[in-house]
């Protein structure tokens, strides 16, 4: 319900969310407008508070700052771009803008319960403004623009700004469904449908969801990884890093209303029944006994709740399939699923040519996060699911199979579990330290990789994007400070160095199991730093060879949030270079790269697309004149390339790795980067790469 914006793509990445089904009861609560903040909710703001005053790296104070960015935060979250609320209603806010640190320190939200009274207020106002407007006919030969730049932006002061407002909304997202082939009578209706939507799942925001919104405003002020998680969130963070659920195995996302199948989860038990697809609309949900609900218009976090539930058990799923309007009744039996799609996966693949004229067999592993069982590894699991387990068992299968360099692809990994990163890190560095971290009191501790000996000892290439953060970054900055291997990719990575602990709230209260649970705070307790003392807050990890993309010009990096930490430094540990790397190898690695991506018809286009994408994504307004509109989205949409590529991020492709140009320009370079190698003459300080992955030093 947003006017395309510079911060659009980063209220994306937040907000894809591709829900898993996983244990826990069934039985769904009937939802109401909530109305006055709960006991419950006043002890979870009390311990969030203390635990922010004690905890937080920034020892920032809760003060009138942190209020007045919580103030923001929080009507930001609500109407991003300034639609619903009045002037007058902001006014109203406002005289309490310093006062809630004062409230939020008793344990005082009703600031939030006020607000959002008004916001449900205000929103079936527009929904029925928004229906008459449907109804009138619109030019579209008129010269006039829309503003989408929400700082500049006011709030409406009246109802005739308010209806101005809407009615050149209204004219944009006509003319963005005629770019889908979607008039006249079928795109009124399905926008007016999409409004109405819209409007009912925020009546169904109940007093859980609302504190959660509002305490994370409020945690963010601090800074943008600092949250509140409610109980239902954090139990989706568990299965996450887990990569194991109970249920039927699908991946689901609204759609005008609609929960629509995103994805099914291979080897999951839709998978194997087969008859839910990608594209199916479910309507309708019931247990093995009992009649079917209705789910058209309720939240996805509800439907969720009905269709999961314990292994063995069945589901009843009434749906809509992708090609036809026949409604169909399927059973599922749930059962546990392994997110093979999330976890670590590999491919050998053939590029270069090497001794013998022979091609240079390439080991590609994706890896999506660092995941941990963490549950499983506090209880002392032998066999919890682990990062480092994984890619050890990939290892070992290439060194069997005569693999002469590794790609280590992290593309879409967003980070994780910090010891996986530093024990990863350590499957090809032969013990050392791989990561400082420095505390809220200004302690720095080195964590060293303490196994000796190594996985892999030869070439490795980490392929990085914007979207590597956080533990992505420790790897990638380790590799490069030892010169253990190339990073490649983007100009850098995302540019996340602080690192966050979950505190269970329940936990850190009572101390007792069973306890009624209150959710967790995820907390920015620390600062890391490379083994070289540079931070990778707000700069991330340079790549050595970079190669075109959009990626690099989303606004989604670190220093694209609200109030990110600042960058600083510590100082440099003592570890060795390795020498896999040096500013010659680096030097002609590029310019053998730029000359096959000046020959490449994909890189031409990627080049073009940049070029018109950043022409577009810091515009003001944009036309609502149909001859232009068409014409600029003919050459370049901006806000659907944002899009595709936050989608990218969330598909798994399967479970084979897709080799694309991008991909063959990555296999190009370590074929290169081995020839060099195998190349350099005596008393060069690099390492040569024999077959089989044994190296040794000129």
């Amino acid at each position: 319900m947003a006017y395309p914006s510079v911060s659009r793509n980063r209220r994306r990445l937040a907000c894809v969310l591709l829900l898993l089904f996983v244990v826990s009861g069934i039985g769904l609560a009937v939802c109401a407008d909530p109305l006055s903040p709960s006991a419950k909710d006043r002890q979870i703001a009390l311990t969030v508070t203390s635990l922010l005053k004690r905890e937080h790296l920034s020892k920032h104070k809760l003060d009138d700052e942190i209020s007045q960015r919580s103030f923001d935060m929080f009507l930001k979250s609500l109407d991003s771009m300034k639609l619903y609320f009045y002037q007058s209603d902001i006014d109203g806010f406002a005289a309490q803008k310093d006062e809630l640190d004062d409230a939020i320190r008793r344990g005082d939200v009703k600031f939030a319960y006020d607000v959002f009274k008004v916001y449900l207020q205000r929103l079936d106002e527009r929904v029925r403004l928004a229906d008459e407007l449907l109804a009138m006919k619109h030019d579209f030969t008129v010269d006039e623009q829309l503003a989408v730049d929400r700082d500049a932006l006011q709030w409406p002061k009246n109802e005739a700004e308010a209806r101005e407002r809407w009615r050149q909304r209204i004219k944009y997202d006509l003319l963005v469904l005629k770019t889908d082939d979607k008039q006249g009578a079928e795109a009124t209706e399905k926008l007016s449908r999409r409004y109405q939507s819209f409007a009912k799942r925020m009546h169904q925001i109940d007093d859980e969801e609302l504190l959660e919104m509002y305490l994370t405003a409020m945690t963010t002020s601090f800074d943008p990884h600092t949250t509140y998680m409610a109980p239902s969130t954090l139990e989706n963070f568990d299965i996450a890093m887990r990569l194991e659920l109970e249920g039927i195995g699908a991946a689901l996302q609204a759609e005008d209303g609609y929960t629509v199948v995103k994805e099914i989860i291979p080897g999951g038990a839709a998978d194997k029944d087969g008859r839910l697809k990608p594209g199916d609309k479910i309507v309708g949900v019931g247990q093995a006994q009992g009649e079917i609900e209705d789910v058209v218009d309720l939240k996805l976090g509800d439907v969720v709740k009905l269709i999961r539930g314990k292994k063995g058990t069945v589901v009843r799923l009434q749906i809509v399939p992708a090609e036809s309007v026949d409604r169909k009744i399927i059973d599922i039996t749930r059962a546990t699923i392994e997110l093979k799609d999330k976890e670590a996966r590999a491919q050998v693949f053939e590029a270069g040519t090497g001794a013998g004229g022979k091609a240079y067999k390439i080991g590609v592993i994706d890896l999506p996060s660092f995941y941990m069982d963490m549950a499983g590894a506090r209880i002392g699991l032998p066999n919890f699911k682990s990062t480092t387990r994984d890619v050890r068992r990939i290892l070992d299968r290439f060194t069997e199979q005569g693999v002469d360099a590794v790609v280590l692809d992290l593309r879409r990994n967003g980070g994780g579990s910090l010891q996986e990163a530093i024990n990863l890190t350590g499957l090809f560095i032969d013990r050392g330290p791989v990561v400082q971290v420095k505390d809220s009191d200004g302690r720095i501790t080195p964590y060293n990789d303490i196994e000796a000996g190594t996985a892999w000892e030869g070439p490795l290439v980490v392929l990085i994007s914007k979207f590597s953060a956080s533990a992505s970054e420790i790897l990638a900055g380790a590799i490069q400070d030892y010169g253990r291997g190339l990073i490649v990719g983007d100009h850098a990575t995302h540019g996340k160095g602080t690192v966050q602990s979950l505190m269970d709230l329940t936990q850190t209260l009572f101390r007792l199991p069973n306890m009624e649970p209150l959710g967790a705070l995820k907390i920015t307790m620390q600062q890391f730093y490379r083994p070289s003392g540079a931070s990778t807050q707000n700069r991330g990890v340079a790549s050595d060879v970079e190669l075109p993309s959009l990626t690099t010009h989303l606004d989604v990096g670190e220093k694209d949030l609200d109030y990110p930490v600042a960058f600083d430094q510590v100082e440099p540990l003592k570890f060795p270079k390795l020498g896999y790397v040096n500013d010659a190898i680096i030097n002609q690695l590029q310019l053998q790269s730029a000359q096959r991506r000046k020959d490449s018809e994909d890189f031409r286009k990627v080049l073009e697309n940049i070029a018109r994408y950043n022409d577009q994504k810091d515009r003001k307004f944009v036309t609502l004149n149909e001859e232009k509109f068409m014409k600029e989205r003919a050459e370049l949409n901006a806000d659907k390339e944002e899009e595709k590529k936050i989608e990218e991020l969330n598909e798994s492709n399967g479970l084979e790795i897709k080799r694309d140009y991008y991909l063959d320009e990555a296999l190009a370079i370590a074929a290169d980067y081995l020839s060099q190698l195998r190349a350099a003459p005596a008393g060069q300080a690099v390492q040569v790469i024999q077959p089989g992955g044994t190296a040794r030093t000129n």
